[in-house]
C-alpha cells in the first residue's frame, strides 16, 4: 500500500482496442476523486489518441513489436521508465509482458498490484455442465480493485459523462464485430439503419477501412445514411460519437469509445452476455437487447468459439423491428 503524499502510478494495459478503451473511465474517476495521484499509461502507441480524451494523464509508449520486444527489449523499457520514479505500479492487463515488467520494478521495491481477471467465475458461466448463470464482477470495478489494493481510494459512479443538448436525432451504428457468434446479422442491421433513415433519423455508419465497401453500398440507399468508415482519425470518431443521441453496436469496442464520450448506446448480445461484466461503463441493461430464452448463452466470454462447437444463431428472434422500436424509444425520451 502507498502512502498518502503525491503518487506517480505507472498504469499498464497494452491490448485490447475496447479493453483499453474500459479502463479510461475508471482512470478519470481515480484522478477525480484522488488530486494527489498522477497517471502514465503505458500502451502501444496506436492507443495514444484514445489515452488524449483525459488529458490529465500522461501516455508512454511501448514499441512491443519493435524496441521493446522479448525479455530484453522489456528490461530496456524498464530502464526507460524507471528514470520518472514512479511510486506505485497498476497493472491492468496481468499477461507475460506486464508480469515480466512486474519483475523488474521489483528491484525497486515499490508498491504493485495487477488484475484479477475473474478467470474461475468466467469459465463458470460459459460452461455447459453446471453452469452458475449470474452476474460476476464488472471489470471496471475489476479495475478499480487494483488501484485500491494500493491504497487509492475510489467510488465508481457507473454514470455516463454528462454532455450538452444534441440539435438533432442522429444514431450511429457499429455493424461489425471481430467474432461471428456476437455479430447481429448484417442483414438486419442493414434493415435497422435503412428503417431508422426512413423515419428522419440521420445514421452514422462505423467500421473500418476493410468494412468501407459494404457500408458505401448501404450509404446509397437513404440520404440519411452516411458512412465514415476509414474516413476519420480516432479522434474525429469520439468527437463524432460524442456528438450522436445514441449508438447501436454489440459487445465491441464502439460499446466502450460510446461510453468514455458520455453516449447511450443499444447493445445487442449473441454468445457472450453482459454477466461477464463488459457491459459499457455507465450503460443501463435496460438498453441491452438480446434472447434469454437461450439459457446456454453465454457460450464465449469475447466472443470466439471452437470450430468444432455448433453455430446457434442467438439473434434468431431479435427482429429489426424490435432494434427500431427500442432505438426510436430512446429518442423520444432524450
Amino acid at each position: 500500500m502507498i502512502s498518502s503524499t503525491q503518487h506517480k502510478i505507472l498504469v499498464m494495459r497494452f491490448s485490447a482496442f475496447g479493453d483499453v478503451a474500459m479502463t479510461l473511465p475508471v482512470l478519470r474517476e481515480v484522478l477525480e476523486q484522488n488530486p494527489n495521484v498522477e497517471i502514465y499509461f503505458l500502451s502501444r502507441d496506436k492507443f495514444q489518441d484514445l489515452v488524449k480524451e483525459i488529458p490529465q494523464i500522461k501516455f508512454l509508449s511501448a514499441d512491443l513489436e519493435g524496441e521493446h520486444k522479448g525479455v530484453w527489449g522489456l528490461f530496456k523499457l524498464y530502464k526507460q521508465l524507471k528514470s520518472h520514479n514512479f511510486t506505485a505500479v497498476a497493472d491492468l492487463h496481468n499477461v507475460l509482458r506486464t508480469k515480466i515488467l512486474r519483475r523488474f520494478f521489483g528491484f525497486q521495491s515499490i508498491p504493485m498490484a495487477f488484475l484479477d481477471k475473474g478467470r474461475i467465475e468466467r469459465k463458470a458461466l460459459i460452461r455447459k455442465e453446471n453452469k452458475i448463470r449470474k452476474p460476476i464482477k464488472p471489470m471496471v470495478e475489476r479495475y478499480a480493485d487494483v488501484f485500491r489494493e494500493l491504497g487509492i481510494q475510489v467510488k465508481l459512479s457507473h454514470q455516463l459523462p454528462e454532455k450538452s443538448e444534441l440539435a438533432k436525432k442522429s444514431v450511429g451504428i457499429a455493424p461489425f464485430a471481430m467474432y461471428e457468434g456476437k455479430m447481429y446479422p448484417i442483414d438486419k442491421m442493414h434493415s435497422v439503419a435503412l428503417k431508422l433513415a426512413e423515419n428522419g433519423t440521420k445514421v452514422y455508419l462505423f467500421g473500418a477501412k476493410a468494412e468501407a465497401n459494404e457500408l458505401e453500398s448501404w450509404q446509397k440507399l437513404h440520404s440519411n445514411i452516411e458512412s465514415i468508415a476509414g474516413k476519420l482519425s480516432l479522434e474525429e470518431e469520439l468527437d463524432l460519437i460524442r456528438n450522436l443521441s445514441l449508438m447501436i453496436s454489440m459487445d465491441s469496442a464502439n460499446m466502450h469509445l460510446a461510453s468514455l464520450v458520455g453516449t447511450k448506446v443499444v447493445s445487442l448480445w449473441g454468445n457472450t452476455h453482459p454477466f461477464m461484466g463488459f457491459l459499457g461503463y455507465g450503460q443501463s441493461m435496460d438498453d441491452v437487447i438480446q434472447d434469454e430464452i437461450f439459457q446456454e448463452r453465454p457460450t464465449s466470454v469475447f466472443g470466439k468459439e471452437s470450430s468444432k462447437v455448433v453455430k446457434v444463431d442467438f439473434f434468431q428472434n431479435i427482429s429489426p423491428e424490435m432494434v427500431v422500436e427500442k432505438v426510436n424509444s430512446l429518442l423520444q425520451n432524450s
